[in-house]
């Protein structure tokens, strides 16, 4: 449902408090305006700079301009109690501090039901006060869509050759979904003085601004791809089979994304950055520790924000790191942090249900046990995967990445890598060259986390086996732990 529709049944509901959600003010108050053109219905504006704009586009005088309370006691002259008059405030969240103010917009709304006066709050945020909430409806002005972002861009490229046909346009369009109207225009502006056409490079780089601007979530550019990655190859293909597959279009067919179970330095965190360069995705990083605010509600309010600049980066990787540890206090009874895990989860579960953008949730755990029962339930992802300790074949082309990488002699004798993650045998490869000494002299710096926690590893084969999916061959992962028989003696003469 657009702006208009929304709007108009609103105001023929008579609605008189009416909070819109937006950063394009311009373009909102056009679209009102031409509601109320098609309507006959009387439009007035305010703001602080402008004061009060009367229907026709008449600058009321000074004694009611600049000020916000005039403001709002002057409408009820300029209403004739048949025709709806519409008072639309920009940016008037800013004054509701005001008591006083507070005051009036409350007498207003309650008496616009009988003089047919709707106020209308123009913000880019929801900041109402307490004694308002339950006399406001909030509603949200609509990016723009895909054929909108169209429009803009044809309106910019106009030759033939500047505006990108076929999938070329395509991805343009996904890096521009999200963005404002005046920021698409920008970055179809921006492209074309720099490449004579528009790419969807140029689009990104300015996409990318929103979220420093935020300062929730971060932008990792990978220039590791798979072939940097030995093994896994199971994982690798269903997740890039399945984000192949897939289309801003194809909302019933979204994938999820995948919960990512496995001891530490098995290479949970560097696939899922490199899968976006493997993509063509750009991946998002929530750090949860960064969304925790000092103030009541903060934390909750940056959690549904970070949530949303990722709907608007669609589509993309949005990657969560060592979940158990952000979301370990959901698990509790709320009074360590007074609950605030707990609605943190509660929003992030909500959100992974019910969002229809294409987002690709890379989510990594040490740590099952830790994590609430909700969050591993069908539909939640597409998989529970398991990344085990590498095998031979595996560790084989780990050597031979790192060796070349480090640039180590390829000829010389390995070390014993029995129970070796992929993390450690970059770590003796990078010794070596550092140390500029033999592997197996490096090896001697390296304790496998098989050895310092193996109790833990254990504990994490055993939960996976017959309930997560095997990383590298695929299927369910089932694990054979081969105990050690008690050897009992047979001597008589203990008996």
């Amino acid at each position: 449902m657009n702006l208009n529709q929304h709007l108009s049944e609103l105001i023929r509901a008579c609605f008189t408090g009416i909070w819109l959600q937006s950063h394009e003010h311009d373009d909102a108050l056009q679209e009102i305006a031409r509601l109320c053109r098609a309507e006959d219905w009387n439009l007035v504006s305010w703001d602080i700079e402008s004061g009060l704009v009367l229907p026709g586009g008449v600058v009321a005088d000074e004694t009611s301009g600049n000020d916000p309370l005039g403001a709002i006691r002057a409408v009820n002259s300029l209403a004739d109690g048949e025709t709806p008059t519409l008072l639309v405030l920009a940016n008037y969240h800013r004054f509701l501090g005001s008591a006083e103010i507070a005051q009036a917009m409350h007498r207003q709304i309650v008496a616009g039901k009988n003089n047919r006066i709707s106020l209308i709050v123009l913000s880019p945020v929801v900041q109402i006060p307490a004694e308002l909430e339950k006399q406001f409806v909030v509603i949200e002005y609509e990016l723009p869509t895909r054929e909108q972002l169209t429009e803009i861009a044809e309106g910019i490229a106009t030759e033939a050759d500047e505006m990108p046909t076929g999938s070329d346009r395509e991805m343009v369009l996904d890096a521009a979904s999200g963005l404002t109207r005046m920021e698409a225009e920008n970055a179809f502006s921006l492209s074309l003085v720099r490449h004579g056409r528009i790419t969807p490079e140029s689009v990104w780089e300015l996409k990318s601004n929103t979220i420093k601007k935020s300062g929730l979530l971060s932008l990792h550019q990978s220039e590791d791809d798979f072939n940097t990655l030995g093994g896994l190859d199971s994982l690798k293909a269903f997740c890039k089979r399945s984000l192949l597959r897939t289309t801003s279009s194809d909302t019933k067919y979204l994938p999820r994304g995948v919960l990512l179970l496995g001891v530490p330095g098995t290479g949970k965190s560097a696939f899922a950055k490199a899968l976006g360069k493997e993509t063509g995705r750009p991946t998002l990083i929530l750090d949860i520790g960064k969304l925790m605010g000092s103030l009541v509600g903060a934390t909750e309010q940056n959690i549904r924000q970070a949530l949303k600049i990722a709907d608007a980066m669609a589509p993309c990787i949005l990657f969560i790191d060592e979940l158990e540890k952000a979301l370990s206090g959901a698990t509790g009874s709320g009074q360590a942090d007074s609950g605030v895990s707990s609605r943190l989860f509660g929003t992030l579960l909500s959100w992974m249900n019910d969002h229809t953008s294409n987002v690709y949730v890379i989510a990594t755990c040490n740590d099952i046990s830790k994590l609430p029962p909700e969050l591993t339930r069908a539909e939640r992802f597409d998989g529970i995967v398991f990344l085990d300790l590498p095998g031979a074949e595996q560790k084989k082309r780990i050597w031979n990445q790192y060796v070349e990488y480090f640039e180590v002699d390829a000829e010389q004798t390995r070390p014993d890598d029995r129970d070796w993650t992929g993390a450690e045998i970059r770590s003796c490869c990078r010794l070596a060259a550092l140390l500029d000494v033999p592997l197996t002299q490096a090896a001697t710096n390296v304790v496998p986390i098989a050895a310092t926690a193996s109790e833990s590893v254990q504990s994490l084969r055993t939960w996976a086996s017959g309930r997560c999916l095997d990383a590298e061959s695929g299927g369910i992962y089932h694990h054979t732990s081969k105990k050690r028989r008690r050897k009992v003696s047979r001597d008589a003469s203990l008996n």
